[in-house]
């Protein structure tokens, strides 16, 4: 028989490191509040109160990290990985017209390090700064004997608001219209499982190694965050008729471009309309990977595609021309197949 009295921290769980990690993380979280924003860090959820809208459109979006978590722990590295976890919600709502107002993270942990956990939230919570929404909760669990110490997993949920009569659905796509292409700022995060056995396992590397084409250690360039459009594409949802916009995430250009187009339309992109970044090409050559599977599973330098009407074009490049943003004309909507053609560039068509 025990005579010791077993505790929570015993099966691996502690509750003291739970708190500190809240202590830590609440000066960043309170940093990202709207003035919509009701009540404080804590309560059992998230209050938000709806303001001067006259007909709005909650939409909503939820997502991951991925595998590209496996990069941050053998560089034990963490401040980035919030970024991600923000950006790949956010994005997806923005697509549809949505201004980004509150978001929630999930982060299951093997082991609590209250450090570690901050490191995390504050990027979660830069991110959400940025995109101009507040980081109104969330879940730090620990899960002791279901991860590795060391290992976590991380989600993330996000809520945006859009007017109805400047909702962005494919019914606004017409036959002629514009693609223009935002750059993205690296992998973002998707296709890791692909990146890890091509860098990890058929190049066998360690993740150190500097590479001379990208002047850089690979993972360090790997584990770039994940680009936030919200302040670039915001102003023109507000001040353009977008007919449309692509969040160039999880299966490419082939899977999202026809997400935003009707029935019978397709895309034609010019391959030759801007420069595959160099890691992409990496990756192609490292792996031998057909640039058709690339396109298919990378955003292969284009995070972000606004679908604009031919009368607004001159004024929409205008803008961005002004704020000193950086774009591609990189296609057109045709009247066709519901697909996407990808012409000259690395097709060599």
């Amino acid at each position: 028989m025990m005579n010791e009295k077993l505790t929570y921290k015993d099966s691996g769980v502690d509750i003291d490191a739970g708190n500190e990690s809240v202590k830590l993380i609440k000066e960043n979280v309170r940093a990202t509040y709207r003035e919509e924003v009701l009540g404080d860090l804590g309560g059992f959820g998230g209050l938000f109160a709806l303001k001067k809208y006259d007909e709005p459109i909650l939409v909503s979006g939820t997502d991951g990290v991925g595998t590209k978590l496996k990069i941050a722990f053998m560089l034990d590295k963490h401040d980035t990985i919030g970024q991600d976890a923000v950006a790949m919600c956010v994005n997806d709502i923005l697509v549809q017209g949505a201004e980004p107002l509150f978001f929630l993270d999930y982060l299951a942990v093997g082991k609590l390090e209250p450090k570690k956990v901050a490191e995390i939230v504050k990027g979660v919570a830069n991110a959400c700064k940025e995109s101009g929404c507040a980081l109104i909760g969330g879940e730090t669990a620990e899960m002791s004997g279901f991860y590795q110490n060391g290992e976590y997993d991380i989600a993330g949920f996000a809520v945006g608001v859009v007017e109805k009569k400047k909702l962005i659905t494919a019914e606004k796509v017409h036959e002629g219209d514009f693609l223009i292409g935002l750059p993205s700022s690296g992998l973002h995060s998707n296709g890791f499982s692909l990146v890890r056995k091509i860098i990890f396992e058929i190049q066998n590397m360690n993740g150190s190694e500097y590479i001379d084409e990208i002047e850089k250690n690979i993972a360090e360039e790997i584990l770039a965050p994940t680009r936030l459009y919200p302040k670039i594409c915001l102003p023109l949802i507000k001040n353009f008729d977008l007919h449309g916009m692509v969040h160039i995430t999880g299966g490419g250009f082939y899977e999202n471009i026809p997400r935003a187009l009707p029935e019978n339309f397709g895309a034609e992109i010019d391959g030759d309309s801007w420069q595959i970044p160099k890691i992409f090409k990496l990756i192609q050559r490292w792996g031998n990977v057909d640039w058709k599977e690339m396109f298919r599973t990378f955003n292969c330098g284009i995070g972000m595609i606004l679908i604009v009407g031919e009368n607004e074009i001159d004024s929409v490049c205008n803008h961005l021309n002004e704020k000193n943003e950086k774009f591609y004309k990189i296609g057109r909507v045709v009247k066709s197949a519901h697909e996407v053609k990808i012409k000259g560039g690395v097709f060599g068509d």
